[in-house]
């Protein structure tokens, strides 16, 4: 039932996603076949090969919109919850799913590899050609038209029905402005050739103006110019208006257009040629270095010996000779610097064209795993989210999968120019998206199949105060009806022993130092004091609170809510202790976060002393003690 619910979504969701994918390509390069007079069958050559070209990309996200739907469906209608309550968990209802999308995520990695880069190489050939075949003539009223070839056509005015121009100037250039021809004429009529290479241009009466500039003239000479009035002449004008396909050999070394064998092959032979080129660069760079002409290389090595000898000292040599041979000598070495930059500055531009190829090469390789991999991640991410939110239809499922997909691919498109420019390795700018959204989809499948709440916010708040050490305000308000008295008595020989431990404690921890490490992360001894402290402040708390006095309801309100545990060490479980403490960065903040939580827990405690203080005074004050004892007596 559940793959008979995916598989119709899926054939769906997934023609939507290709045909949103290709528009989005159509309107990027519009304007290269707009205009073209192309045939029906070349435009549906180039948008087949342009379907298979996006497929890949369409197959994850359609996943991710139809388990999204499918799952939302199921939690809508309340199917989802039966098969929960017959004792059937998320994950084996997502087991027969898991396959299908598995032998997707295969197809995928099949049809990047084999039809994928002939599918890449045809199209390309394709879009080259429409963008260099000529457009469709059609010659606008009243400006001037540069769609022919060496040619600016001005036109005035247009009689559809007969075929005429009228108004008709012509600039004709060859190769510069000093020997353009204009051509005026008062009609005109053009017509394409049979063959669709020249357009047949006849004009009457006008005139035609030419420079006769020549190659021998000086440029200060004067040019010579003809001047010629016809009433009728005939101009033929080269304008191919026929489709002719590119030469498709050039797209084979386009990485995109390989399988990942030939990409393997292509990377060993790149690899060879550029370090064959790197190792010959170095030999130049050696024999430049320590060139020493007219020597044979026994000679030349004792000759080297000989200059790195410590009795040569070149500074006490330059301080020997003259002023004029020193001058010729610093000329000399930046001349050579000079040189040996220039000349490395060219070699960089092979050796990184090298790099850039091979991390093409290397790019695509893993693109296609990527890919691959990318459909079962939406898979874990779509599913459980559609059985948390619990929506079908196009509404939520819709503005959840974009804003997935838009995350991926600014991770996916930022991380591939990154590893394209070198700034980052290949496998991290890659693999950037999918390290991201593969703990994502493990999170939330995790809270899917144990029925969390995802998008409980008040969990999240309180997670990010905690890691942040922030705290609520206490609230104590007055109570209408009070059925027992506080114990005066007895609260305020608690707050007074409170007193002295909270002093005791902050002594004997002296929370102002810094935490010993090894004690903290490694050999922490357990330390419940704090814990019984506020337990029995609580408890206190709790009893005065059914007191009638306002003043000592505003002082109960002003004690802070302790936090027991931050003070003594990260976590209770030793080994998650001793992992923080092995990462570095974490056991850092985990330690000054400890330190922070130690110095407030200091002023805490004097708060609770201070405010324990005026509780006391203010009930000795009122009496309250001793009507206390009165009434137990």
């Amino acid at each position: 039932m559940i793959i008979k619910q995916f598989a119709l979504l899926f054939v769906g969701t997934f023609f939507i996603c290709l045909f949103v994918l290709m528009m989005q390509f159509v309107w990027q390069y519009v304007d290269a076949f707009i205009g073209k007079g192309l045939t029906l069958d070349i435009l549906a050559q180039f948008f087949g090969y342009m379907a298979l070209m996006m497929v890949p990309t369409a197959l994850p996200l359609a996943i991710l919109l139809s388990s999204l739907i499918t799952f939302g469906n199921l939690g809508e209608s309340s199917e989802l919850t039966a098969i929960k309550a017959s004792g059937i968990s998320l994950m084996q209802t997502l087991r027969p799913l898991i396959f299908v999308v598995t032998a997707i995520a295969l197809a995928s990695f099949y049809f990047q590899n084999n039809i994928g880069p002939d599918s890449k190489k045809k199209m390309g050939q394709l879009f080259i050609s429409m963008k260099q075949k000529s457009p469709e003539l059609e010659i606008p009223e009243g400006i001037f038209y540069d769609g022919i070839p060496q040619c600016n056509i001005y036109v005035q005015h247009k009689d559809m029905k007969a075929g005429m121009l009228y108004g008709i100037m012509i600039y004709k250039m060859t190769d510069s402005y000093d020997d353009a021809a204009i051509i005026l004429a008062d009609s005109g009529m053009m017509q394409s050739t049979a063959e669709k290479k020249h357009l047949l241009l006849t004009l009457y009466s006008g005139e035609w103006f030419e420079n006769m500039r020549q190659s021998s003239l000086a440029d200060n000479a004067t040019i010579p110019y003809r001047r010629e009035t016809f009433w009728k002449k005939t101009i033929l004008l080269d304008f191919d208006s026929d489709f002719n396909l590119a030469d498709a050999s050039v797209f084979g070394q386009n990485a995109q257009a390989k399988s990942l064998a030939q990409i393997k092959v292509d990377i060993d032979s790149l690899n060879q040629l550029y370090d064959s080129i790197g190792h010959k660069y170095y030999d130049e760079a050696k024999e430049y270095t320590y060139a020493i002409p007219n020597l044979e290389k026994a000679d030349s090595l004792r000759t080297l010996q000989a200059v790195k000898s410590p009795d040569n000292n070149f500074d006490s040599i330059y301080a020997r000779s003259g002023a004029e041979k020193q001058r010729m000598a610093v000329n000399n070495a930046l001349a050579k610097v000079n040189q040996q930059m220039t000349d490395l500055d060219f070699k960089s531009l092979i050796t990184s064209d090298g790099d850039y190829e091979l991390r093409t090469h290397k790019i695509e390789a893993i693109n296609k795993f990527v890919v691959a991999l990318s459909c079962l991640v939406f898979f874990f991410i779509g599913a459980p989210l559609g059985a948390i939110i619990r929506k079908g239809g196009l509404g939520v499922p819709i503005i959840v999968s974009v804003l997935v997909f838009i995350i991926f691919y600014i991770l996916d498109n930022s991380g591939y120019r990154m590893a394209r420019s070198g700034m980052w390795s290949v496998w991290f700018g890659k693999s950037l998206a999918t390290a991201v959204l593969a703990p994502t989809a493990a999170f939330i499948t995790y809270k899917a199949n144990n029925d969390s709440a995802v998008f409980n916010l008040d969990s999240y708040v309180n997670i990010g105060m905690w890691l942040l050490g922030m705290r609520r305000k206490r609230t104590v308000m007055g109570k209408e009806v009070i059925i027992n008295d506080p114990d005066y008595v007895g609260d305020v020989a608690g707050l007074e022993r409170l007193s002295e431990e909270v002093t005791q404690y902050a002594h004997d921890h002296k929370l102002k130092s810094p935490p010993n490490v090894v004690t903290v992360f490694f050999k922490y001894q357990p330390d419940h004091e704090v814990e019984r402290i506020t337990e029995e402040l609580e408890a206190i708390i709790d009893d005065l609170s059914n007191t009638r006095d306002k003043m000592i309801i505003t002082l109960l309100g002003h004690y802070p809510i302790v936090s027991e545990k931050a003070h003594t060490r990260p976590f209770d479980r030793r080994w998650l202790n001793i992992t923080a403490a092995i990462i570095l960065p974490l056991g850092a903040f985990l330690y000054f976060r400890m330190w922070r939580f130690r110095l407030r827990l200091l002023n805490d405690l004097r708060h609770i002393k201070q405010i324990n203080s005026q509780l006391v005074e203010r009930i000795h004050e009122e009496g309250l003690d001793d009507i206390n004892r009165q009434t137990t007596h």
